[in-house]
């Protein structure tokens, strides 16, 4: 058993390895049932549309019975100790997909067990399965990912930070993160980017869309109100202004076969307009079915993949 609960953990071998079936995947690529008499679990303690039903819809098209928890169905509410659980639940799943508002130290304590792969759905500081579902969507539409440059506009959020580190493991792709002042990717999350990177600078922080180095790639942008997480500054919306990808943002900063990309929910109007999410350019869509090809080929690589 592996688990995948942050993308830092990961190899560019096997980032890459994971992200290339989940592309495959994407073309009906399952020829056989691997995860077959396997057994998963999803346990979620927040709210979730995609990522729970695509790593439950991804499960059973590979075979496994999958059972779901909410936050209140398992006996840690009621203060069993996280390895005592893992314990337990190494017995009866082959995985577990966890979703939380927390870090992710709880997480690498529920994968301390040998027989339990913990694979993390979201946390306070990464979404790693997001970031392989958009490099899915960008390695099927571009092909070779290298050479290309990808502009991330927003809060630096979960999805942003796993964006970091997925470029820091990606050799030859470019990732600007563009956060308005305050609002930055953790400068952990960029030690950590720095470190992975060998220092080859590929991914870039700033805060000023004068610094923006275009025409990019692909433009992509998330909701700014992460998880229902409140801000401290009741007047949080004045420091994101410019930085709606509407029409304006998208030819400032966009070419010809620029396309744009959302993890979604969206707020409509917000980060992004309608013309844009809606319009002929975005692979929003498409995106998020890769959430479930991403689910399915890290469920396989973490649970039945082989050593690398």
């Amino acid at each position: 058993m592996r688990n995948l609960i942050s993308l830092a953990d990961l190899t560019p071998g096997q980032l890459a390895r994971i992200v290339a079936r989940a592309v495959a995947f994407g073309r009906g690529d399952v020829e056989d049932r691997p995860l077959s008499g396997r057994q998963v679990g999803v346990y979620f303690r927040k709210s979730s549309t995609r990522t729970r039903t695509s790593f439950w819809s991804g499960a059973t098209r590979l075979g496994a019975d999958v059972i779901t928890f909410g936050p209140d169905e398992l006996q840690l509410t009621t203060g069993e100790t996280v390895e005592d659980t893992a314990r337990v639940l190494g017995q009866y799943l082959d995985a577990l997909v966890v979703r939380t508002n927390g870090d992710v130290e709880e997480m690498r304590r529920l994968g301390g067990s040998p027989d339990l792969a913990v694979v993390n759905a979201l946390s306070l500081d990464e979404h790693p399965t997001q970031a392989i579902a958009d490099l899915t969507t960008l390695s099927e539409h571009f092909g070779e990912l290298a050479g290309r440059h990808l502009l991330v506009v927003g809060e630096g959020n979960s999805s942003g930070a796993a964006l970091a580190l997925a470029g820091a493991l990606t050799p030859g792709l470019r990732v600007t993160l563009l956060c308005p002042e305050g609002y930055e990717v953790p400068k952990s999350t960029l030690d950590l980017v720095d470190e992975l990177g060998g220092g080859d600078h590929q991914v870039r922080h700033i805060t000023d869309p004068a610094e923006v180095d275009g025409p990019v790639d692909a433009i992509y942008t998330s909701r700014w109100q992460t998880m229902g997480v409140p801000k401290a500054d009741p007047n949080w919306l004045a420091a994101f202004d410019g930085f709606c990808v509407d029409r304006a943002f998208f030819d400032r900063f966009g070419g010809p076969h620029t396309v744009f990309l959302h993890d979604l929910p969206a707020v409509r109007g917000q980060e992004v307009t309608d013309e844009i999410l809606d319009g002929e350019r975005s692979v929003a869509w498409r995106q998020a079915h890769h959430k479930m090809t991403a689910a399915m080929a890290v469920l396989e690589w973490c649970v039945v993949g082989t050593r690398d």
